[in-house]
């Protein structure tokens, strides 16, 4: 099995691609690069089995209707008078509501934050993923899959106290993963995973969308079904990192 992680940006500069080979031996880390583009992703989802992409794959549903209401010059029923409460439902998916049960904080808003920009350009790469035969499924049942490197580190139960930005916590981080994944081959890309945290993620991103691959994440609910094809949907791991490499 090939599985390949995307740490995207809005631009090329910050964007990251991993592509991890699994054999019955070992999980070898094949490929590590920074500055990539959309036709790059493309070639790599076009061989692998599962590409996971750390990005959101929509907005919330809540949000789509407020900005179409608003063009049209219509009234929300709510108002603004709705609240902090009812801008959260604008601000967050139903997927960020389940991240946040899980790992007790909340992920970026893709309505409110810069991650808005990133998820614009991802909304383009999935169309052109889609335009080149691969099969997506915003819930993730399809060849990609929504990823949240940070989180599944977490729940994997690693301390990823300040790994996006310290160079030296993303050095004790990495060891602390080598220790639990004694099969994990990085080849010689552990030096650029250390030096750069765009880099790190899209490792975590294609070891996480093994985890979606080999079924060991939390689909959504089926009434949340149709709701996360449209907003998307992030595969947080169930069980421990030892089971990528032998799922039960």
């Amino acid at each position: 099995m090939l599985t390949a992680g995307v740490d995207l940006a809005a631009e090329n500069k910050g964007t990251a691609l991993a592509v991890i080979e699994w054999t019955t031996a070992r999980a070898t880390l094949l490929e590590l690069h920074l500055g990539v583009d959309d036709e790059q992703i493309v070639a790599a989802a076009s061989i692998v089995d599962k590409i996971g992409i750390d990005c959101a794959f929509g907005w919330p549903d809540e949000f789509v209707q407020f900005v179409a209401a608003h063009a049209a010059g219509e009234r929300e029923p709510t108002g603004p008078e709705g609240g902090m409460a009812w801008r959260r439902t604008l601000a967050y998916r139903e997927t960020d509501r389940d991240v946040r049960e899980k790992i007790g904080r909340w992920p970026l808003s893709v309505s409110t934050d810069r991650l808005g920009l990133t998820a614009m350009r991802c909304a383009g790469l999935l169309a052109r993923l889609e335009d080149s035969g691969i099969d997506v499924d915003r819930a993730g049942y399809g060849a990609v899959v929504e990823i949240y490197p940070g989180a599944s580190l977490r729940l994997w139960g690693f301390d990823t106290t300040g790994y996006r930005t310290d160079p030296l916590a993303r050095e004790r981080l990495l060891l602390d993963i080598e220790a639990t994944a004694p099969w994990l081959d990085l080849a010689s890309h552990s030096e650029l995973m250390v030096a750069s945290g765009d880099a790190f993620d899209a490792v975590i991103a294609s070891l996480a969308s093994r985890n979606a691959a080999v079924g060991g994440y939390l689909p959504p609910p089926p009434h949340l079904l149709d709701r996360a094809r449209r907003e998307g949907w992030v595969a947080l791991p169930k069980g421990a990192v030892a089971e990528l490499f032998n799922p039960s």
